[in-house]
């Protein structure tokens, strides 16, 4: 998945990552949520999943609340998922990709190719980023 880091600037384990991933996609869940809707990709055990929160939670990336029935905690994450978002794509497109944002876009659909709906936000994604472009005239960096 890539690396991201904490608050410290730390790098966080891939597992951490995935963890945290899943809460920023449910927005909270209890650790048996959170280990069952990994355990496809990353199955383990309950005192793993508890040790990661943990972690998550001694690093200000997660908080917890007592449940309204049972022992159960319900953990959120902490931060907003799209700084860690824009770290991760920018390490992976230098790393894996040379810089190039089209080879990195090209491999990634070149693996699940995009649907009619995301065709559609991404044309409405690039007439975005077309509008906020200077002009040919005024850009950095032209030849």
């Amino acid at each position: 998945m890539g690396k991201g880091k904490d608050i410290r600037g730390r790098e966080l384990p891939d597992a951490e990552l995935e963890v945290l991933a899943c809460l920023w996609q449910k927005a909270e869940a209890t650790a048996r949520e959170v280990r069952e809707a990994m355990g496809k990709y990353r199955p383990m055990t309950h005192g793993a999943m508890a040790t990661l929160l943990k972690r998550l939670e001694a690093k200000g990336l997660v908080a917890k609340r007592k449940g309204d029935v049972g022992k159960a905690f319900i953990y959120r994450p902490t931060r907003a998922p799209e700084p860690m978002y824009r770290k991760i794509m920018r390490d992976l497109r230098q790393r894996v990709f040379g810089g190039s944002g089209v080879a990195m876009v090209a491999s990634l659909f070149e693996t699940s190719a995009p649907t009619d709906e995301e065709l559609s936000a991404l044309e409405g994604l690039l007439d975005d980023l077309r509008s906020k472009r200077p002009p040919r005239g005024n850009r950095k960096d032209k030849p």
